[in-house]
């Protein structure tokens, strides 16, 4: 069966381990044979991450093999095997029925056919395996010749599969960006079918999050994306991204919102987690779109804000950790930069500040990819990114104060020079010393910070007290000072 490769090749690429693994099997009357994507790596002549070996050994006649055993998921027949501190995994050859939840069988049925087991797969190049120790390739669904034309297709009645697991069409997806392929046709019509989309609506938000950080790894995800808004998985997952979909075209690129958002997402340099953000950065556009009386063009004010508190529910709704949320919020919210070469170094140091230190790196590798996804000429905007970078670096490197905690006049000394207790005061004259420096770091010593902070507690003193909320000339105020 492995006429099609060079079976030597795959043999040499298979870890010790794992052939020791199947040698064990083989001298306790079982077999052990390497399955899934690392074979489909194997044959892509891409390195292979996780090593599965399925075996027709029953999980309690495996535990009794090896002297190391983890029941990881013995009652879907899974076992972890360890060999020093690597585990792999054993998984009894198996059939499964019903999927009441759309993603476990409600019923497994051990088998001892490696065939019938490669049946239950989602698609063809998933469905390969090698017998390490008979030296053969089992393809009884010619996924050697899909992965030659780069071909997704599901094993046998693609809508049986994906009833049975809702999350293999957005598996099917990802498969399409990460791996290059084309999905087939019958294949595809059937990811959009009321049944497969009914299954996958049931998919925890865990398994979805976990595939939408594996498809930012592609050259380009966009692909994915396509597959999913044209597929209907979309609208239930993130129906706010559709709302860009066949949006009028604006002047500012030259197509509508999401083929922007599509665009910026494949041009964006950074890990997963700042592709998100690409992904996300226009979502509040359609919701803040006006036509302009003067020019008749589209405009999105505020599309930033919007777009953050939108990018808030939809990570929350997705389950990304609350630090990746807040940076993903973070960056929606600030990733609209009007930097031009007039700026003043205080304005460089301002704008630092206000998106503070650790988001400029991945602000301006935002911004650049944004400029590049507009459709046209980019190299103006990207030249200015990079002018902008090369600014706030050297300022950053000549120590300028971005926060209280910068200045040389802290809190306490503040109080007793000034003789002011806690509260709120003191916050205020502290603020207004960092304006202070940011305009001239000079200024960033004790005796200058200390006659700035005289001449602020004045100011602050003299102005006249804030109206209460609702407030007016009659309303009363509270607590009676100032």
């Amino acid at each position: 069966m492995g006429d099609a490769v060079e079976i030597d090749r795959l043999l040499e690429a298979i870890p010790r381990d794992v052939v020791g693994i199947c040698h064990r099997l083989r001298e306790h009357g079982k077999r052990g044979w390497v399955v899934g994507g690392c074979v489909r790596d194997l044959l892509m002549a891409r390195p292979a991450k996780d090593w599965d070996v399925a075996t027709n050994a029953r999980p309690e006649e495996v535990q009794r093999i090896f002297p190391r055993v983890v029941p990881t998921g013995i009652q879907h027949g899974t076992v972890s095997v360890l060999i020093g501190r690597v585990p792999y995994e054993l998984t009894t050859l198996r059939g499964e029925r019903g999927y009441s939840d759309g993603r476990r069988p409600d019923e497994v049925v051990f088998l001892d056919d490696i065939v019938e087991d490669l049946a239950r797969r989602d698609f063809t190049f998933n469905a390969i395996a090698i017998d390490p120790i008979e030296g053969q390739l089992i393809d009884p669904f010619d996924g050697q010749r899909d992965l030659a034309t780069r071909t997704l297709r599901a094993v046998g009645m693609p809508a049986d599969r994906f009833a049975e697991d809702g999350l293999r069409v957005l598996r099917a997806a990802r498969f399409a960006a990460t791996l290059g392929c084309s999905i087939d046709p019958s294949t595809e019509h059937a990811m959009g079918a009321d049944v497969a989309l009914a299954t996958y609506a049931r998919v925890s938000a865990e398994r979805v999050h976990d595939e939408w950080l594996k498809i930012m790894a592609a050259e380009r995800p966009s692909v994915a994306f396509e597959i999913m808004q044209r597929s209907g998985m979309l609208a239930i997952t993130c129906p706010e991204l559709c709302e860009g979909v066949d949006c009028e075209q604006n002047r500012w690129h030259g197509f509508d919102v999401w083929r922007h958002t599509l665009a910026v997402v494949d041009a964006c340099e950074g890990d997963a987690i700042l592709r998100v953000a690409a992904l996300l950065h226009d979502v509040g556009k359609p919701r803040t779109r006006q036509r302009s009386d003067k020019t008749g063009d589209f405009t999105f004010y505020n599309h930033e804000r919007v777009g953050a508190e939108l990018s808030d529910h939809i990570c929350k709704r997705l389950k990304f950790s609350n630090d990746d949320r807040k940076r993903i919020v973070e960056l929606v919210q600030h990733h609209l930069i009007c930097y031009a070469p007039e700026w003043t170094d205080a304005a460089v140091r301002r704008w630092v500040r206000r998106v503070r230190e650790e988001r400029v790196a991945d602000l301006l590798r935002l911004a650049v990819a944004d400029a590049r996804g507009k459709g046209s000429d980019a190299s103006r905007d990207v030249g200015a990114m990079a002018e902008l970078e090369a600014r706030a670096r050297a300022l950053l490197a000549a120590g300028a104060a971005l926060s209280t905690r910068d200045l040389a006049l802290d809190g306490h000394a503040l109080m007793r020079e000034l003789g002011l207790g806690a509260g709120r005061r003191v916050g205020e004259v502290l603020a207004a010393l960092v304006e202070v420096v940011t305009e001239d770091p000079a200024a960033n010593e004790p005796v200058r910070l200390l006659a700035e902070a005289r001449r602020i507690q004045a100011e602050l003193a003299a102005a006249p007290p804030p109206e209460p909320p609702g407030g007016g000339a009659g309303a009363p105020r509270r607590g009676g000072g100032p």
